[in-house]
């Protein structure tokens, strides 16, 4: 027989932004009754992310600190003609660990897991077993809208955990080796070592299509593990993705598609970083600021993450400008150097730039000198569309 479970907010989709706005909501107003709706049995998924300092307002380290798996002092960058280590603090959390913390913090109740959602509109949700959940305001963070609304190249990723027989000898993360064959677009190994004998090995791609060969990507981790001289005693926990990486396209058109009068967040609201792909900074930034608001009603929680979204949205313009310049102005096989040049101008504004809050003096400095990308495209690329809320 269906039954009605009614709450104060309820949160559509368990991932990493929906499990922070639960989290942030325990901690400000321990009052409030959540439901964290979702398909699947864990929180999280399959899934991990990581994250600079600099990302994360002070204010909001609190929320973040729990969950936080490891944490190094630096990192490593490698190009074909170029070296660098940077001491900027990184840090990565795993899906099992957010998994964890939010089943200690929230009680038995307010998890709805393994239970598959048909619709959701601002105040109601409706589950494929018959039940509803009435709420005072309704949040959705399912993942991605329709993305046709916007202008999107992709970075899609295979990454594998491996443990080894013998000592990897690395002290920090290499975001990026570009060292390696530049294939099927701007090509880099991104490796995590989490302890002495164990690290997680990410082949990632800047491509124009989206289409994720996963065979070949894990064959590649093998091959490069076997480059740097490690031996694998075990394979373990793989993980795929395929992140946009937007150029421009209908912000609006955007939200809309995801429900229009439903309150959003995480990528089924657009907030993730325009070249990176990355939701985390965002998905801490829209969970404090619901936590933080005193009316929780569906109509006042979907115009309070609309505009923060909307403002995010028309703020970066300039990283959907360089997105565009990487993909339409240099040749596949060259892109890496458009990163190789980036990485040689100082580590405040490299962090500002993952951040997103890259200022004025920012832009000019990544843009000024002779582009390493033909002129005449780089031209063309600048000058092409990139529409805006409210164009």
């Amino acid at each position: 027989m269906a039954s009605i479970h009614r709450c104060d907010v309820a949160i559509v989709g368990a991932g990493l932004a929906g499990g922070l706005i639960a989290l942030a909501l325990r901690a400000r107003r321990p009052d409030c009754d959540v439901r964290l709706i979702d398909a699947h049995h864990s929180v999280g998924g399959n899934h991990l992310w990581s994250f600079f300092e600099g990302d994360i307002a002070k204010a909001n380290r609190r929320l973040v600190a729990p969950i936080i798996s490891y944490g190094w002092d630096g990192y490593d960058v490698a190009f074909p003609a170029h070296r660098r280590s940077i001491g900027t603090r990184y840090f990565s959390v795993e899906s099992s660990r957010l998994d964890r913390v939010v089943r200690a913090t929230l009680p038995p109740e307010a998890l709805m897991l393994g239970r598959k959602v048909l619709g959701a509109s601002p105040t109601a949700v409706v589950l494929a077993d018959g039940d509803r959940v009435e709420a005072g305001g309704v949040i959705d963070a399912r993942g991605p809208a329709d993305l046709a609304h916007l202008d999107l190249g992709w970075q899609k990723f295979v990454g594998r955990e491996l443990t080894l027989r013998a000592p990897h000898g690395r002290a920090r993360p290499t975001i990026m080796d570009a060292t390696v064959p530049q294939l099927d677009g701007y090509r880099f190994v991104y490796t995590l070592p989490f302890s002495a004998t164990k690290l997680f090995v990410e082949d990632t791609y800047y491509s124009d299509g989206y289409e994720l060969h996963r065979s070949a990507l894990s064959q590649r981790i093998g091959d490069y593990a076997r480059t740097q001289g490690w031996d694998i005693a075990e394979a373990g926990r793989e993980e795929t993705g395929v992140l946009p990486v937007a150029m421009g396209g209908d912000f609006e058109g955007y939200w809309a598609s995801g429900g229009n009068r439903c309150a959003k967040a995480g990528m089924r609201a657009g907030l993730f970083h325009p070249t990176t792909g990355y939701s985390l900074p965002d998905a801490v930034r829209t969970a404090a600021l619901i936590a933080r608001q005193s009316d929780l009603s569906g109509k006042a929680l979907h115009d309070v993450t609309h505009a923060f979204a909307a403002r995010t949205w028309n703020a970066r313009g300039f990283y959907r400008l360089l997105d565009r310049m990487l993909f339409r102005a240099a040749e596949p096989a060259e892109r890496y150097r458009v990163l190789e040049r980036f990485y040689r101008l100082s580590p405040g504004l490299i962090g500002r730039f993952y951040a997103g809050h890259s200022t004025m003096t920012d832009r000019l400095r990544v843009l000024a000198g002779k582009p390493p990308v033909p002129i005449g495209r780089a031209i063309k690329a600048i000058g092409s569309s990139d529409a805006r809320v409210g164009a």
